[in-house]
């Protein structure tokens, strides 16, 4: 019970402070609409996955230990983060508030977006692999080490779709698109001060 309790606050903090998948919630939907929004959601919760098979698998320990591995991983979230902040703060193209002709971000594009951020963000690796060293042991049945890794995904999930709901309500994306052009620059900076941080900042591996 302790373990759970444990796994479940570790997880919701992590979930709900503001990082790169939040921005990257709030773009899809706002820009692209609910159905955008909320599969970059399953794309973050996807991306969990990824962190919780590695580390479970024994590989999230190597790379915790091994600077060089941790650096690359780094580097590239970094330089994933960066290029998309930077696409979104010089988009010139206004984006239609009317959705109904079906252009826009494709379903697979969205669903892209929202697995790429998180399976190449260290924060995510790192929120991972440290509940896992901390309440898990080698007594520990796998079974329930995959409780655990489903749970941390369902909550992105669950926090990102709404996240996704939010923002993709017609008043508000309304109103956000018609300051759209702010908006980008804020989110896009957004975007490219978390990837310069994320790759300045020195390595705790």
């Amino acid at each position: 019970m302790g373990q759970l309790v444990a796994v479940a606050v570790i997880t919701v903090l992590a979930v709900i402070s503001p990082g790169a998948d939040f921005a990257m919630t709030v773009r899809n939907s706002y820009l692209y609409g609910r159905t955008a929004g909320v599969l970059a959601a399953v794309g973050i919760a996807l991306g969990v996955l990824v962190h919780v098979t590695y580390t479970m698998l024994g590989v999230g320990l190597l790379v915790s230990r091994s600077p060089a591995l941790f650096t690359a991983m780094k580097l590239i979230g970094a330089a994933y983060l960066v290029c998309i902040g930077y696409k979104t703060f010089v988009t010139r193209a206004r984006v239609d508030v009317d959705l109904s002709d079906g252009e826009g971000l494709s379903k697979a594009g969205a669903l892209r977006t929202g697995f790429l951020t998180n399976a190449l963000n260290p924060k995510t690796m790192l929120f991972v692999l440290s509940t896992y060293t901390q309440v898990v042991s080698a007594d520990t049945p796998v079974p329930q080490q995959i409780g655990y890794g489903l749970f941390m995904s369902f909550a992105h999930l669950v926090w990102f779709a709404l996240t996704a709901l939010l923002f993709s309500r017609q008043g508000l994306r309304d109103r956000l698109l018609r300051r759209q052009t702010v908006l980008n620059k804020a989110i896009g900076a957004v975007l490219v001060g978390l990837g310069v941080v994320l790759a300045l900042t020195p390595s705790a591996a």
